[in-house]
């Protein structure tokens, strides 16, 4: 089912807002990784995914989103893991790590959380560490609502080159800001490379 939403997504995103440009796809790393971003809008993730294509990825979501039992399947279906912001249990960090050790999919974690924060968080650095597999850095600029997909705007997806960690790292107050300076440099790199001057508005606090 994963390949055939796949197909689907990309159809009706190019279908609106026309064909994207994947930028330095070169940087990929081989096997699995962890792809980290900042998440600027709903619909990204599916546009790092049909970037980095053909490789398939599980994806976190929060758990409230699997309340619907037709969108709980459509979910599951496409590997996408709940999650509990409140109440975080291991399985929040074992599962991801199972799947990039013991599957061919690879991770789409979103360091902030959510689409309204900006402060990065440890579960991606501790995902990667754990799972021997490095951190990717994307980032998207293009339209950030869905009826702004209809402006017909490019969408251009930027890849960073991998941060491998140190399994020496102690992933304390130091070593997490230390990963996570790394990963903030990458993303501005990569804005920087996309459009210098690119500065991200979130949609919801504009429209206040």
């Amino acid at each position: 089912m994963y390949s055939f939403l796949r197909v689907l997504a990309r159809v009706i995103l190019y279908t609106i807002n026309g064909k994207p440009k994947f930028k330095n796809k070169d940087r990929i790393p081989k096997g699995n990784y962890v792809l980290v971003a900042p998440h600027r809008t709903w619909f990204d993730p599916l546009y790092y995914a049909l970037a980095a294509s053909p490789k398939e990825f599980a994806f976190m979501a929060k758990k409230e989103l699997f309340k619907n039992p037709i969108l709980r399947y459509i979910l599951v279906h496409a590997n996408v893991l709940s999650v509990d912001r409140e109440n975080p249990g291991p399985s929040v960090i074992k599962e991801p790590v199972r799947i990039l050790q013991k599957s061919d999919k690879s991770l789409i974690i979103f360091p902030s959380g959510t689409r309204h924060s900006q402060s990065l968080k440890g579960g991606a650095t501790l995902i990667s560490k754990l799972s021997k597999t490095p951190l990717l850095p994307v980032t998207y600029q293009g339209p950030l609502t869905f009826k702004s997909l209809f402006s017909r705007k490019k969408s251009t997806i930027n890849f960073g080159k991998p941060i491998y960690i140190d399994k020496k790292l102690k992933l304390n107050e130091d070593g997490q800001s230390k990963i996570e300076m790394q990963m903030q440099d990458a993303f501005d790199r990569l804005d920087d490379e996309i459009d210098p001057n690119f500065k991200y508005v979130d949609p919801a606090k504009k429209e206040k």
